[in-house]
């Protein structure tokens, strides 16, 4: 204790000048600094570091008073020389109401912050939750005279997020719309609000979408009408191709409106069923296109079954005529020598086709001594059928070989060369 005491009283008078000394320099410095209140404006207090997954329920609110030190020659600061700013990343969601501090900052490093006013800031967090809740329209009164046909609202849902806490007490999203007495139909977007068991507001709470397309059809002289389906074809079936019949089901539907929109009805057509590049048979499901003021009693989709066939036509080739069948005992001679042969199929088989390579033939199998009448005939490829020969029938007389025979010229005709007549 004595050495302890030794040890402060040695060279007293010199440490007490010391003292003296740095209070003088310290008061001069700070004598030399202006100590000055800002309060010329409000400060926003920014959020950093808050947690993923969190809600921030109570606003960080604003910053009134800035308590600082500048040198005299720092110009008078504004609102925008500070930043103020909560850090939360100690701050738990959940863990109910917690005080943070209010950081304050210069943007000129000339300036120091002393304090603020409010210091601190109560904040609370909570998880972060995301739900689907399904959308209702209210209507309100419907004005007399007037009827009112189904609401369709697009979408039935939407998706909520926000605090747990608050989340978990919305029930739907709401949107009002109002029945006017001209009798409008009611085709808008309605802002959606979310709400509790009692219709109350909630907040706060993002509502993704946050409106929706709200379709109510609005009756003075309500009348239904059945009326048959007429669906839109658009686009062209692969080439080679064509539509070979078109069906609908169901081939017709009630629908109900006002008279004077009614009676311009003959049919209801759909919305277009594109057949382009269709080579099979298909089923499409498609939407009826409903005028305005008119509403579909039953199915607002149809569906519409396409079938195509290969595009087919005809070609006429100029060909030589053959007997077939032949007695080597006999001789044959033909009315005629060339014929034209009408051949149809698919444009992709006749395409292939080699008008050269065609023949006539008639068949003189089993025919005797004499002047026939032979129908003509052809064998031909695949995907092509013979529609018809001009002439139809040739004849053919028939001589046995040992019976003089008229010059060779005249006996049976040697195929020529198919023509394409086409």
């Amino acid at each position: 204790m004595t050495r302890v005491l030794r040890l402060v009283v040695h060279n007293w008078p010199l440490k007490v000048a010391a003292i003296g000394l740095a209070s003088l320099l310290y008061g001069g410095l700070v004598l030399s600094r202006n100590d000055t209140t800002f309060s010329g404006g409000v400060i926003p207090v920014t959020v950093q570091s808050q947690p993923d997954g969190s809600f921030l329920l109570t606003p960080p609110g604003q910053v009134t008073e800035v308590r600082y030190f500048a040198g005299p020659d720092v110009p008078t600061p504004i609102s925008a020389s500070f930043l103020a700013y909560i850090d939360l990343a100690g701050v738990t969601p959940g863990s109910g109401p917690r005080s943070v501090p209010i950081r304050v900052e210069a943007i000129d490093p000339r300036i120091t912050v002393l304090g603020s006013e409010p210091a601190a800031v109560i904040v609370e967090l909570d998880t972060l939750k995301e739900v689907t809740v399904p959308v209702v329209i209210e209507r309100g009164t419907v004005p007399s005279g007037l009827e009112v046909g189904e609401t369709t609202v697009d979408p039935a849902t939407v998706v909520i997020s926000g605090p747990a806490s608050i989340v978990d007490s919305v029930v739907a999203a709401r949107g009002d719309v109002v029945i006017q007495p001209s009798g409008l139909d009611v085709d808008q977007d309605v802002r959606l609000v979310a709400v509790d068991q009692v219709g109350a507001a909630v907040t706060p709470i993002q509502l993704e979408p946050a409106t929706a397309r709200v379709t109510i059809p609005v009756f003075s002289d309500r009348q239904s009408r059945t009326l048959p389906v007429s669906p839109l074809i658009s686009g062209d079936p692969a080439a080679g191709f064509e539509i070979a019949s078109i069906t609908v089901d169901p081939p017709a539907v009630t629908v109900e409106g006002d008279i004077d929109e009614l009676e311009a009805l003959a049919s209801i057509e759909t919305e277009a069923v594109r057949v382009t590049g269709l080579s099979g048979p298909r089923v499409f499901t498609t939407s009826l296109l409903l005028p305005p003021g008119v509403v579909s009693l039953g199915p607002t989709t149809v569906e519409v079954s396409v079938t195509v066939r290969p595009v087919t036509s005809t070609r006429t080739f100029e060909v030589g005529v053959r007997p077939t069948g032949a007695d080597p005992n006999l001789a044959y001679q033909l009315g005629v020598d060339r014929v034209l042969l009408t051949v149809g199929g698919s444009v992709a088989d006749l395409d292939r086709l080699d008008g050269a390579t065609l023949v006539a033939l008639v068949d003189v199998t089993g025919l005797g001594v004499g002047t026939q009448v032979v129908d003509v005939s052809a064998t031909l490829p695949g995907g092509v059928a013979l529609v018809g020969a001009d002439p139809a029938v040739v004849s053919v007389r028939i001589t046995s070989l040992a019976t003089p025979q008229p010059s060779a010229e005249g006996l049976v005709a040697s195929p020529s060369p198919a023509l394409d007549g086409g």
